[in-house]
């Protein structure tokens, strides 16, 4: 019987609520989802916390969860991962990538060199897009291998929680269950104390 898996690939600095429940709103059409953390990153490099670091993060956020696994990656490019999980989950698994619309567009939109590459990548994988800041519409000609997640993504962005711990303001109702000892440790002394809100 073919299964099936998302693949949720992330910087995961730090996991953030809306990470969580983007994975479990997947569970609903995927049999389980692997969260990747890339020891490198196509748009952006490691600043801050470390990979190792991050790992242990998503390792805690995802404790409990039965539908949930954690995995690194050498390359953080959709294609890569998607051809590492094929060898190592055979042929007749299904391969869903999920993402959010920004994502999405930063992705389908990117240059690779001819008309024809992202099309292609497609033949390996699919790709799963919940909504943020507006649903995401693919191409016409892709709608067959992109799929709207009917979950429109929370507006929580790790960005977001590490300014707030720059600024001393409260970060905690945020982050993941079960990181925010993780986060007081590794991101500093700005994450040591808070401000209330509303102050």
């Amino acid at each position: 019987m073919a299964h099936s898996l998302g693949l949720f690939p992330g910087t995961f600095n730090p996991p953030t609520r809306a990470h969580v429940e983007l994975a479990r709103a997947a569970l609903a059409m995927v049999d389980r989802v692997a969260w990747i953390l890339p020891r490198e990153f196509p748009h952006k490099g490691y600043e801050g916390v470390d990979f190792t670091g991050r790992l242990r993060m998503v390792q805690a956020a995802i404790a409990g969860e039965p539908g949930f696994f954690a995995r690194s990656a050498e390359s953080g490019l959709f294609i890569d991962i998607a051809r590492d999980f094929r060898e190592s989950h055979g042929s007749d698994t299904r391969l869903v990538m999920l993402c959010g619309r920004d994502a999405a567009e930063r992705i389908v939109n990117w240059d690779y060199g001819h008309s024809e590459a992202f099309p292609r990548m497609l033949d390996e994988f699919e790709m799963l897009v919940a909504s943020r800041g507006g649903r995401y519409e693919p191409p016409a000609e892709l709608r067959h291998r992109i799929h709207s997640l009917d979950f429109a993504l929370d507006e929580i962005s790790a960005t977001d929680i590490r300014d707030r711990i720059a600024r001393g303001e409260s970060w905690e109702f945020l982050v993941a269950e079960g990181v925010e000892a993780l986060v007081r440790e590794l991101y500093g002394s700005g994450a040591q104390r808070t401000v209330p809100r509303g102050t």
